[in-house]
């Protein structure tokens, strides 16, 4: 954690602070650098190309970041208006005492999102038949690797008996998978589904129905940022909260359909799978407030994993005073 820290810390100096700027055609233009691309986080892609955020004026501007740490480093140095990505983020720069504090404004995902992939099919899969296996499992320090752990040990499986490959970088760890690298791997869909057609690889488990809930991916923005675009984080959270409720209410093939803009090089067959696993596991919120039990839930996971000096204020963290207003405001 230190080193993250120190990571996110040097950021805050990097560039001068970008904001969301207007254009000629009356539309306001947000950069939003997200975590990962995947299907599991249709919601945000669909209230693209659904016109949601067209409604209220909003052009996104999306980047892959290709890692929470990279995310909070590109809104600390404003190089993003918007990151999305696990609260942990934010949690160790609070910890760090920064005095612009990234604040969490509206939630999206509330489970982890991966599956685990193993070079065999399973149909009788145990989560103790891991023991002494080596599994990529991301980034040290990162949710998806930590609420890994966190299975294994409820599992009755001790750090010793764990081996877990954290040397691997999130984006590169499938390509590692497929040269030959451990014996499973997790993955995140369309590629877990991919991957299990091809042959390369078959699905044994749902990492995030075994995980339970937590706040696994968040909209995080700058306290300073969000105070002078109060309205644009409104009609933000209203486009998403129209297009989870989209997601939710929809057949595979439907929501599919609005996904192929951005997996041009999927097939509808192959999103409408990877949708409807997400539905499957009760994926995405239906209020995008962060609860406070929810938020403690993931703090008992970072310290589990042994990432976490002491506590993060929930109260300083996290402003659900947007969501809240705009969920009242819809239903």
């Amino acid at each position: 954690m230190k080193k993250t820290l120190a990571t996110l810390g040097a950021a805050v100096f990097a560039l001068l602070p970008l904001s969301a700027c207007g254009s000629s055609d009356g539309m306001t233009t947000v950069t939003v650098n997200e975590v990962t691309h995947s299907v599991f986080y249709a919601p945000m892609y669909l209230a693209d190309s659904l016109g949601y955020f067209e409604e209220e004026g909003i052009r996104i501007e999306l980047v892959n970041g290709g890692g929470a740490n990279n995310v909070m480093s590109a809104v600390l140095s404003g190089d993003a208006d918007i990151g999305f990505c696990g609260p942990e983020a934010a949690i160790y720069v609070q910890l760090g005492g920064s005095q612009d504090l990234p604040t969490v404004f509206g939630q999206l995902t509330k489970r982890d999102g991966s599956f685990l992939v193993g070079r065999e099919p399973e149909p009788d899969f145990e989560w103790s038949s891991l023991k002494g296996k080596e599994i990529l499992a991301g980034r040290r320090g990162g949710v998806p690797a930590m609420t890994f752990e966190y299975i294994l040990r409820e599992h009755g499986l001790t750090d010793a008996e764990i081996d877990l490959n954290f040397d691997v970088d999130f984006n590169l760890m499938t390509a590692a998978f497929e040269e030959g690298t451990a014996e499973y791997c997790t993955m995140f869909e369309p590629t877990a589904s991919e991957y299990q057609a091809a042959g390369k690889g078959y699905i044994v488990a749902s990492v995030g129905e075994a995980g339970g809930e937590v706040p696994y991916t968040s909209f995080i923005a700058k306290r300073s940022w969000i105070g002078k675009h109060e309205d644009v984080v409104k009609g933000f959270l209203r486009a998403m909260l129209k297009a989870v409720r989209y997601a939710q209410e929809n057949d595979p093939e439907t929501v599919a359909e609005g996904l192929l803009k951005q997996f041009p090089s999927t097939s509808r067959e192959s999103l409408a799978t990877s949708v409807r696993s997400y539905q499957g596991i009760d994926a995405w919120v239906s209020d995008m407030q962060m609860t406070e039990a929810s938020f403690d839930r993931l703090q008992d996971i970072i310290e589990s994993a042994g990432e976490l000096t002491s506590r993060a204020d929930f109260t300083k963290l996290a402003d659900n005073s947007y969501a809240r207003a705009v969920y009242e405001e819809l239903f």
